[in-house]
């Protein structure tokens, strides 16, 4: 039950992102919310039950994919993933998305690695831009009430 609710509150991370700027008093799925670029983020969110978790205390780390992002995934991806009966799935992916703890741009370094909530690595590189397993961060910082959201331009899928 704690892995779920992990997992949830790692998904709404990952929904959170550009509405961010001015004194960060909203939580990381509020913020995503009100940001409007990431309202298939914030659905996946949802039908994952992940946003009471979300919403709770943190810190947490959302690398958050934008819209476009889920749109580059293979036609009917996002569709299949939001079924019921593929919440387990949702889950999982959302919560790669998310590492408990806030970690800044300046805490990361070449070639490191992060365990996420869903309990696999994702891989952090600095040289020439920053990734995240291959997924570019293209607005970092992004400070909510209970951890920070950086926006990548790709979903990342757990091995």
């Amino acid at each position: 039950m704690l892995r779920r609710t992990f997992f949830a509150l790692t998904a709404a991370a990952a929904l959170t992102t550009p509405a961010f700027a001015g004194g960060h008093s909203k939580d990381i799925v509020d913020t995503a919310v009100d940001a409007g670029s990431f309202t298939t983020l914030v659905a996946a969110v949802e039908a994952a039950g992940l946003v009471d978790t979300l919403k709770g205390e943190g810190p947490f780390t959302v690398f958050a994919p934008t819209d476009d992002a889920f749109a580059a995934l293979p036609e009917g991806t996002v569709e299949t993933l939001l079924k019921p009966e593929n919440k387990e799935q949702l889950v999982s992916i959302l919560t790669y998305h998310v590492v408990p703890g806030k970690v800044m741009s300046s805490d990361l370094s070449n070639n490191m690695m992060a365990t996420t909530a869903q309990g696999g690595d994702v891989t952090i590189m600095t040289e020439g831009g920053v990734t995240v397993n291959g997924a570019n961060v293209v607005t970092a910082d992004i400070e909510a009430s209970n951890g920070v959201i950086h926006v990548i331009d790709a979903v990342i899928i757990p091995e």
